[in-house]
């Protein structure tokens, strides 16, 4: 699109056939309700359809081989009816257990308290204060969306500080704010499934995909020998940060800073500019306390590493094992504790530093404001925790899961092809629900069966469904933080609309799903690398 001249400072609203087409998009996306109340209509939804397809005796053969993990004793899968006597009877019974035994529940909440400390203290904001702050005007776009991804590891972090810090910061440099802005939302929502570092969102992930993976294998139970781990995609979303930091950083700069042009103050609201001014550097506390905080992480991986490297070390398994990571499991397996320690203690020793934590009722009320915040996820929980439970018990997830391999088969679309129309669909149904977890509660038991069913690991998946998830994040007035980035650019901007925001981060999604796929299919089929520690790319029942 055309630059716009200095004197306008930002675009006017984008027309013609993108335009018209986001507009429907934004008016099919508001159609929906709350995704807490659309989880419930969707668990009345599967009571009904189970009735239908108990009357109607839907059944399939089960495609498993005799003697394995979970085949049906005649050889046929049928439905199972929930609206009946004995259904009312197991939902009842079933409701609490549904909530409570949800396996990413307990690790999303273990870790967030870890992270709520660290809030809490000021070390997070401090650690991208200072990643920011401190880099040369010549890689500050690359560092702005190389921070957005690894701010993912602190969930919501990432929005509320980075974002409008990255405009703050462009704004001090001479450069529009809102490209600042643009480039840092695209660094933490765009590439919100590739980080460093394991994240709060990756237990959550591979508890929903274990837990959709058992339907047809119960191997794959938690704590059984298949679990998928938080770890299961670790190699490529570390390989898909730098993809991602370089895409962000040619679209910014070739793309979008052109496009927006020169910054425009008159347009900004009142009072802008003094607030850019508080905004300020690390004071030498601040400083001393990031240094510290930095010693406790080194002293903590050194503490880690002499308990899982050495051969009778206490975070390696006893039993035989054929390779490292089989031997490393227990450590594996421990990942959110790791990041629960990995977040309090540092955050525990730059709080005591800068006077944010002075006792130990500090580090509590940090852990509750993280609780706090995870109302909203607690409620979503329990209705997408009895969905889950509803679909394994009436079989519908397998029984569609055999006669959409059949089609896949049919269509031959049984090899690697089959994941560009997966992660397209995945990008589509991003547009309408915001959510990663209530997308993959809904999706996984469908589509991990499908596809494990067509011979691929639940692992290599759930990584074609975080490309479709991300890519969308920065177009969707549906994603939970996208009125906060709007209110955030219409800082430097009064009459932005929704329409120009998304118009701004169109090139970063086309650009970052083309670059994602590419990489996915030379990563998994060409190179034949795997995903994770220890995952296979193929499924054999």
């Amino acid at each position: 699109m055309p630059s716009q001249p200095a004197s306008q400072g930002s675009p006017a609203p984008p027309r013609g056939w993108i335009a018209r087409l986001l507009g429907v998009v934004e008016w099919l996306g508001n159609l929906l309700p709350h995704p807490v109340t659309l989880f419930a209509l969707i668990c009345i939804g599967v009571l009904i359809l189970s009735g239908v397809a108990g009357l109607l005796e839907w059944q399939v053969p089960d495609p498993r081989p005799e003697g394995a993990n979970g085949r049906s004793p005649d050889g046929v899968i049928r439905a199972v009816s929930l609206m009946n006597a004995e259904g009312l009877r197991r939902i009842s019974m079933g409701l609490v257990t549904n909530f409570t035994s949800f396996a990413p529940l307990g690790t999303v909440l273990v870790a967030i308290l870890g992270v709520g400390v660290a809030e809490r203290s000021g070390l997070l904001g401090a650690g991208i204060r200072a990643l920011v702050l401190g880099t040369p005007k010549a890689l500050l776009t690359m560092v702005i969306v190389f921070a957005g991804v690894v701010s993912n590891t602190a969930s919501e972090m990432g929005y509320v500080v980075l974002i409008p810090l990255a405009a703050v910061v462009f704004h001090a440099v001479g450069r529009n704010p809102l490209v600042g802005l643009a480039a840092a939302f695209a660094g933490v929502s765009g590439g919100y499934s590739a980080n460093i570092l394991i994240g709060t969102v990756d237990p959550l992930l591979s508890g929903i995909t274990t837990e959709a993976a058992r339907m047809i294998d119960p191997s794959f139970a938690p704590g059984g020998p298949n679990e998928v781990l938080p770890t299961a995609n670790y190699y490529f979303m570390v390989a898909s940060t730098f993809l991602i930091t370089l895409v962000g950083t040619l679209v910014t700069t070739k793309i979008v800073e052109p496009r927006l042009g020169a910054y425009d103050p008159s347009r900004a609201e009142e009072g802008i500019e003094d607030k850019t001014r508080d905004m300020g550097a690390l004071s030498a506390v601040e400083k001393r306390g990031l240094k510290l905080a930095l010693v406790t992480i080194g002293l903590l991986t050194l503490g880690l590493l002499a308990l899982a490297l050495p051969e009778n070390g206490w975070f390696r398994d006893p039993g035989e094992n054929e390779t490292l990571v089989q031997d490393l499991k227990p450590m594996l397996k421990s990942v959110v504790a790791l990041i629960f320690v990995f977040f309090i203690v540092p955050a525990i020793v730059y709080g005591r530093v800068t006077g944010s934590m002075k006792n130990d009722r500090d580090v509590i009320e940090g852990m509750s404001k993280a609780m706090e915040s995870m109302g909203l996820y607690l409620v979503l929980v329990f209705f997408a925790s009895q969905f889950v439970a509803f679909f394994n018990w009436t079989n519908l997830g397998t029984i569609t899961a055999v006669v959409g391999a059949d089609l896949l088969h049919d269509w031959n679309l049984t090899g690697p092809v089959v994941f560009l129309p997966f992660i397209l669909m995945c990008c589509c149904v991003n547009l309408m629900l915001g959510s990663a977890s209530a997308q993959w509660a809904v999706t996984a038991p469908i589509f991990v069966p499908m596809l494990m069913s067509v011979g691929y690991s639940p692992q290599v998946i759930q990584a074609a469904y975080r490309i479709g998830d991300s890519t969308t994040n920065i177009i969707t007035p549906m994603m939970s933080y996208f009125g906060l980035i709007l209110a955030f650019a219409m800082r430097y901007d009064k009459k932005l609309g929704i329409g120009t925001l998304i118009a701004t981060m169109v090139p970063y999604s086309i650009a970052y799903l083309i670059g994602w796929i590419i990489l996915f299919y030379g990563w998994v089929f060409l190179f034949d690398l795997p995903v994770g520690p220890g995952t296979p790319t193929y499924y054999t029942p």
